[in-house]
């Protein structure tokens, strides 16, 4: 379908250079039919200011991957925000923050070569921070070609599309009166968003942008921090250590540290857009390991020299040697230990051979050696740079 068709009262190419006009970037992913919207994005120029990425998951198994589950029925509202929502994390990491972000999902049963025993529909869903608002509608079966039912769908997920933008809502023409297109919202239900309101106490992020609420992780090897930035040094660490000690690994970024505050939404997504595959990430309101081995138990805590230092200074346990300790009985209550990384600190490299710990303690910290694992870089240092 050429890009001059029109919506309504205005053209495609029109409406599509608005959207382009937009500040908002989007995640888009289709099942069944809605390719043509695709191609109308990017027949006028400007679409890479708009689109991150879209998915064409035309196989059900690709549904399925996606929505992490076989559901009922493939075409179906529930499908449709499913992958919308699934867009909508993509978005978040793909545009880390800098740009409000959309994601649609569409999933349609149109006009192919042979009879379809069902109704000929779509369900297209637009996923952003404020909520949902789903589409909907029904074809008059047999009263169309398939090119002409894809026309249909495209357009209504244009107009989804263009709604989410702030955009002034064009009229889907070519409906019959029988052929009601429905629009619903519903509240916003951002996994990132409720996590930070403490509506959940952790979030797991996986590579692909799926969001899981308070999931349990044990017997992890995990490797906490503000990763700002995130280096090759917190990467090989993880690596070696996880390898070392025959656990999974485990990312663990606290939105609150206890000398640093509180991270924000937007720098907490620009922080979360670093982590690649395979890498998982635990979002935590937990800036105390001795919090952390609660929520984490049985796990190996990976740290630095120099945060091993710090964790032993009464400084944090309001000068009390006694308080201390009992944070770090807490760490043994719950099965955990600490793995301590050497680091360059004061031009020299130091392990924790260099540290003096307090007595009965011993067990519960173990060196990983030089020769397994040395990098020079931090953050601090990375952030130096960049000024």
């Amino acid at each position: 379908m050429p890009a001059k068709a029109t919506v309504g009262s205005a053209s495609i190419a029109d409406l599509v250079a608005q959207i382009h006009a937009a500040p908002h970037m989007v995640v888009y992913e289709f099942a069944g039919a809605g390719s043509l919207a695709l191609l109308w994005l990017h027949s006028v120029g400007g679409s890479s200011r708009t689109i991150l990425e879209a998915t064409d998951h035309y196989a059900n198994a690709s549904t399925s991957d996606a929505l992490g589950h076989d559901p009922e029925q493939f075409v179906s509202a529930p499908v449709a925000a499913g992958l919308a929502q699934h867009a909508y994390q993509r978005a978040q990491r793909l545009a880390a923050g800098t740009v409000p972000v959309v994601g649609i999902g569409c999933s349609a049963a149109i006009s192919t070569d042979y009879v379809k025993r069902g109704a000929h529909r779509c369900a297209v869903a637009v996923c952003t921070r404020t909520g949902i608002t789903h589409y909907a509608c029904v074809f008059r079966k047999g009263t169309r070609s398939r090119a002409q039912e894809e026309d249909l769908v495209s357009r209504i997920v244009l107009r989804a599309l263009a709604e989410a933008c702030g955009l002034p809502a064009p009229v889907v023409p070519r409906l019959n009166r029988s052929e009601p297109l429905l629009v619903e919202s519903q509240p916003a239900t951002d996994a990132l968003d409720q996590f930070l309101q403490s509506a959940t106490d952790t979030l797991s992020v996986y590579p692909d942008g799926h969001m899981a609420p308070n999931e349990t992780h044990s017997g992890v090897c995990l490797l906490s921090g503000s990763f700002n930035p995130l280096h090759d040094g917190h990467v090989r660490l993880l690596q070696v250590a996880a390898h070392t000690l025959h656990r999974p690994a485990l990312f663990e970024l606290p939105v609150i540290n206890a000398e640093k505050g509180l991270l924000n939404y937007a720098v907490l997504q620009r922080r979360l857009s670093q982590f690649k595959r395979p890498w998982r990430v635990a979002l935590t309101h937990l800036p105390l390991f001795e919090d952390k081995a609660a929520a984490f138990p049985n796990s190996v805590l990976v740290i630095g020299y120099d945060t091993a230092v710090r964790l032993l200074e009464t400084r944090f346990y309001s000068g009390s040697a006694a308080r201390m300790r009992v944070a770090l009985d807490k760490v043994r209550g719950h099965g955990c230990s600490f793995l301590v990384a050497g680091r360059l600190w004061q031009n020299e490299f130091r392990t924790l051979r260099d540290i003096a710990l307090p007595a009965g303690y011993a067990d519960l910290f173990t060196e990983l050696p030089e020769a397994q694992f040395r990098v020079d870089t931090s953050s601090t240092m990375l952030r130096a740079t960049r000024a």
